[in-house]
C-alpha cells in the first residue's frame, strides 16, 4: 500500500468517526431539551454538578514531588513539587471538594463524574496509571492547556461512572502562580482561580486574603464550548481530508482518538485458530 493510499484511508476513517460522533452530539442534546422543558429550573442542575465545575484531582491521584511520589490527599502546604515553568515550587494551598450522593440508589449526575484518562492514553506510559480529573481540569499537550472533558473518546478517555462510590472527594493544588505539575506522570495544570466552592476556602482566606482574580495562565488554554462548539469541531475534523481547517484542539483530540482506537485494538485477544 502506498503512502498516499494510507493517508487517504486514515482520512476516510477520521471522517466516518466524526460523522458518527456528530450524531451522538445531536441525540443527547435533543433528549436534554425535552427533559428540561418538563423540569423545574431548581431541579435541572443538581448542586453536585454546579460544585464540580472546577479543576480537581480525584482522591488517590499520585502527584510527583521533589522527594518522590505522594497521593494528593497526603500532600501539605509547603511540600515542594517539580513544575514545568517555575522549577521546584512549594505548595501554597490545597483546595478540597467533597461530594456525597443524596440518594445512594441513583447513579452520579453526569457533571459530577470525573474523566478517566487511561494509562498510556496520551503517550507511552503517559499517564503511567489511570488518571482521574474533573472535566474542566486541563492537560498540557503540545504547548496548550486542554480540558480533559474536550478529549473524551469513548476508548482511552472516558467518563468514570464510580458506581461503587457514594462519596467522591476532589483536591486541587495551588502554587504561588499557575503552572504545570505531574499527576500519574502526566503534565496537568495547577489551580488558577481560588473561589469559595472549596470546603476549606476559609483557610486560604486566613492565610492570603482575597484571591487574585487576574492571575495569568501559564500557557494558552483552548476549549470546545458546549454542544454547538463540539458539533462545529466534529464537522471540521470530518472535512479535514479534503479541506483541513481544524483548530489545534481538534487535531489534538483526533490524534488521541486515533491512538485510543489503536490501543484498544491491540488489547483485544487474538482470534483463536480452529484445529483442522
Amino acid at each position: 500500500m502506498t503512502g498516499n493510499s494510507q493517508n487517504l484511508s486514515a482520512g476516510a476513517q477520521r471522517t466516518r468517526r466524526n460523522v458518527v460522533k456528530m450524531g451522538s452530539v445531536f441525540a443527547p442534546a435533543a433528549l436534554a431539551s425535552a427533559v428540561l422543558a418538563r423540569t423545574k429550573p431548581a431541579q435541572a442542575v443538581p448542586c453536585a454538578a454546579v460544585l464540580l465545575r472546577c479543576n480537581c484531582f480525584l482522591k488517590g491521584t499520585t502527584i510527583v514531588t521533589a522527594e518522590g511520589e505522594s497521593k494528593v490527599e497526603d500532600l501539605a502546604i509547603g511540600d515542594v513539587l517539580p513544575a514545568m515553568f517555575g522549577g521546584t515550587r512549594p505548595i501554597q494551598w490545597i483546595g478540597r471538594y467533597p461530594l456525597k450522593k443524596s440518594d445512594p440508589s441513583k447513579p452520579w449526575v453526569e457533571d459530577a463524574r470525573p474523566v478517566r484518562i487511561a494509562r498510556s492514553a496520551l503517550a507511552p506510559d503517559v499517564p503511567q496509571a489511570d488518571l482521574y480529573v474533573t472535566r474542566s481540569h486541563a492537560l498540557y499537550i503540545d504547548g496548550l492547556l486542554v480540558p480533559a472533558g474536550c478529549l473524551i473518546n469513548g476508548a482511552t478517555i472516558t467518563l468514570y461512572e464510580a458506581r461503587d462510590c457514594d462519596e467522591l472527594e476532589f483536591f486541587h493544588i495551588k502554587l504561588e502562580s499557575h503552572d504545570v505539575i505531574y499527576a500519574e506522570g502526566a503534565p496537568v495544570e495547577t489551580l488558577l482561580d481560588v473561589d469559595e466552592r472549596a470546603v476549606n476556602f476559609a483557610e486560604y482566606f486566613r492565610r492570603y486574603g482575597a484571591p487574585n482574580r487576574e492571575e495569568t495562565p501559564c500557557a494558552p488554554r483552548v476549549s470546545i464550548a458546549g454542544r454547538r462548539g463540539e458539533l462545529k469541531s466534529r464537522i471540521r475534523s470530518a472535512m479535514s481530508p479534503w479541506i483541513d481547517r481544524r483548530e489545534p484542539i481538534d487535531v489534538i483530540r483526533d490524534q488521541l482518538e486515533e491512538r485510543g482506537i489503536t490501543l484498544f485494538r491491540q488489547s483485544e485477544p487474538a482470534p483463536r485458530l480452529r484445529s483442522m
